[in-house]
């Protein structure tokens, strides 16, 4: 591709050109003010490309920005990002006001001009908002939706008990991270749940309230990490940062390798990432956003009780009974959990058991007491997830007398949930991350793609239609009633008898064989065979195949507690416990639902949400595998272009109005507004605004 000289390219003016009316009659406003050169490179809007159609004209315009650390560029009103790996000075507070206020396309493309559109959009038609945030696991979505908070809290008004509102929303960010995200090997800070959140105004525009929505945590890595991979950031930060009273009151040794939930990954510190400062910027987020000293010590022992409960070992007597062998973590268990330490070791070894209305105590063999320990530990970290979250809505809650002064108040959501995944060995926790993912990627196409092709057709438009994959076959294929991969995962979960991974894969075999996006190594051609495991199913994914082994599916969709496990609990001092651990629980015969049913209802519930409000989108893009700043992966680029549905939406834009807007959002316009964007000043000259109110 030739490239044009940065001197030989126009810099258009509103006051230089008029609307631009083509063939069809359609009006075409261009609106850029002065821009530096380096602003120019490229374009800024893919919809004003030359060779529209090309692909390689795409990655290239993208490659020519990136290269001049312009990693923002435009798709009509989408925002395309690119991670730059590195800091960069975009992000100040003269940044904000450079784009507070200001048209969308009047200057260069911003996670900043979106935020900006969004809530100017909110505050003029008096609609809910959203931003959607997606793309693959180390794109950028976690900064990208921090940015846009952090805008939020700097630029809109604020008065007398407002004023910390702004602050207890960025504060929440730092301790959301370090209980919900962790070094992978895809990102040394990815998120390991799904958050949606809501952050509500009232009519002048100011932030009063917020609420945190979190999905799926990846419980499983709290007892297993793969290799070059870390546990939840929290547990390295304690023992990086706490001060030494706090470690020898939580009887914790600093050393990482010291603990078997921290030592599976074999990797302790990560260059890009300090502990220790980490550390100390939680400890002081916490009391900003309504934690007591004394819920701030009851979290900490719950943290350190989990590493304490990794390093509680078993060993088996000769007549296969197992026991405890390291009496001094019960002790300090004890201690830290609030619980009866005969009750609890006897728990760990033993399971209660109803049958025809007696109770029985069953010992556990070895394998069982493992699982248990690590059951246990599994779910006090996820419940104290949950009634973390719940704690940071409580603080940004809106206050009553808001809601009573009877002023109605609207809303921005800002969706960040983990990006598409694959990786060597595929689990139960990718599987749900990968549908969720398909959802997303189906609203996407219903709001960008086939919605607005069909207003097209509505408006009576000559239109050539632009193909596209409609990926509403692989979200059937994995959620579909009695017939999808969840619905048989519970059936296999729920059928009496022997029942294990291996059965729920030869289930999967006789209700999904044939289907063109679901293979396994039984049904594949000699070519797939080969590089497929015996215990694997293959999914072929919107965004490409995955390979999922079925070992732990059964387990982690259960997701169960031995009874009397949660009997100890639920009598804990510890006042997070206690909460977590409801009495009631014991007693209720009625069977939760399953894992992935859960996921699934709360993914729809999420759908509905984004539905009902007008959507505005940010298509975050990894340059490359190795988290290096300007390293332009081609291949891998082109891959996110791809099943990201880039080239489609931008050929839907450009066939369509480059400037759209509702009739009835249009009619309520204040009248000046509408001359303006009519009759420009260069074919009015000045109007007398008066005589036309």
């Amino acid at each position: 591709m030739q490239e044009v000289k940065e001197e030989e390219q126009p810099l258009w003016k509103c006051s230089d050109l008029p609307p631009e009316v083509d063939v069809d009659g359609r009006v075409r406003l261009v609106m850029e003010s002065a821009l530096t050169a380096r602003d120019r490179v490229g374009v800024q809007d893919f919809v004003l490309l030359e060779n529209y159609n090309s692909e390689a004209a795409f990655i290239e315009n993208l490659r020519r920005r990136f290269r001049e650390n312009l990693i923002y560029t435009y798709i009509g009103s989408v925002l395309v990002s690119m991670n730059p790996y590195k800091d960069l000075e975009i992000y100040s507070k003269q940044q904000m006001e450079r784009y507070r206020g200001v048209s969308f396309y009047e200057i260069s493309p911003h996670i900043y001009a979106l935020s900006d559109n969004t809530y100017r959009a909110m505050r003029t038609e008096r609609k809910d908002q959203c931003i959607l945030i997606s793309g693959e696991s180390g794109a950028g979505k976690t900064e990208a939706s921090k940015k846009v908070l952090l805008y939020y809290a700097v630029t809109c008004p604020a008065k007398d008990t407002m004023d910390t509102l702004g602050d207890k929303l960025l504060q929440s960010n730092p301790v959301l991270e370090a209980f919900g995200n962790a070094k992978t090997l895809r990102n040394d800070n990815s998120s390991r749940f799904g958050k949606y959140m809501d952050v509500q105004f009232d009519f002048k525009g100011a932030p009063i309230g917020g609420h945190i929505l979190n999905y799926l945590l990846e419980k499983s890595r709290v007892v297993h990490q793969n290799h070059g991979e870390r546990n939840f950031h929290i547990f390295y930060q304690l023992l990086e940062g706490a001060e030494d009273e706090l470690i020898k009151t939580l009887n914790l040794d600093r050393n990482p390798q010291s603990y078997n939930y921290l030592v599976k990954g074999n990797c302790p510190r990560v260059s890009s990432i300090s502990d220790k400062n980490n550390w100390k910027t939680v400890i002081n987020a916490l009391p900003v956003i309504g934690f007591s000293e004394d819920e701030v010590l009851n979290l900490l022992e719950i943290i350190a009780s989990i590493l304490h409960l990794g390093n509680t070992l078993f060993g088996e007597g000769e007549d296969g009974e197992t026991h405890i062998t390291t009496e001094e973590r019960i002790t300090t268990l004890k201690k830290l959990l609030g619980v009866d330490g005969s009750a609890l070791r006897e728990a760990l070894t033993h399971k209660k058991l109803t049958a025809k209305g007696e109770e029985m105590i069953s010992p556990l063999n070895f394998e069982q007491a493992v699982s248990a320990r690590d059951a246990l530990a599994k779910a006090v970290y996820g419940r104290t997830f949950t009634w973390l979250v719940e704690k940071i809505n409580q603080s940004l809650a809106v206050k009553e007398e808001i809601y009573q002064s009877g002023k109605a108040s609207t809303v921005i959501g800002l969706l960040d949930i983990y990006g598409f995944e694959v990786l060597q060995t595929n689990s139960f926790e990718q599987f749900c991350i990968n549908y969720c993912n398909e959802k997303l990627q189906q609203l996407f196409i219903e709001l960008t793609l086939r919605s607005e092709q069909e207003e097209y057709e509505t408006e009576g438009i000559a239109w050539e239609p632009v193909t596209y994959f409609d990926n509403k076959i692989i979200c059937d294929l994995i959620e579909e009633k009695h017939k999808g991969i969840i619905s048989i995962l519970d059936e296999e979960c729920l059928r009496p008898g022997e029942t294990c991974d291996i059965s729920f894969l030869e289930k999967l075999e006789d209700s999904l064989g044939g289907h063109p996006h679901f293979v396994t190594h039984k049904l594949a051609n000699g070519k797939t065979r080969r590089v497929m495991n015996r215990e694997e199913f293959r999914l072929l994914h919107y965004a490409g195949e995955v390979n999922y082994n079925v070992n732990g599916f059964l387990d982690k969709n259960n997701d169960s507690l031995n009874r009397n496990l949660k009997e100890v609990l639920c009598q804990s001092e510890n006042q997070i416990l206690c909460l977590c651990f409801r009495r009631e629980e014991v007693f209720d015969q009625k069977r939760p639902e399953m894992a992935a049913t859960q996921f699934k209802n709360s993914l729809m519930k999420l759908m509905e949400i984004l539905m009902s409000k007008e959507p505005s989108y940010v298509r975050c893009i990894k340059p490359n595998d190795c988290k290096q700043p300007g390293r332009f992966d081609e291949i891998l680029i082109r891959h996110q272009v791809k099943y990201l549905g880039l080239m489609e939406n931008l050929r839907v834009r450009r066939a369509g109005f480059a400037y759209r807007r509702r009739f009835e959002a249009f009619l309520q316009r204040p009248l000046r507004a509408i001359v303006q964007i009519l009759y420009p000043t260069s074919q009015l000259g000045i109007c007398d605004f008066s005589k036309l109110d």
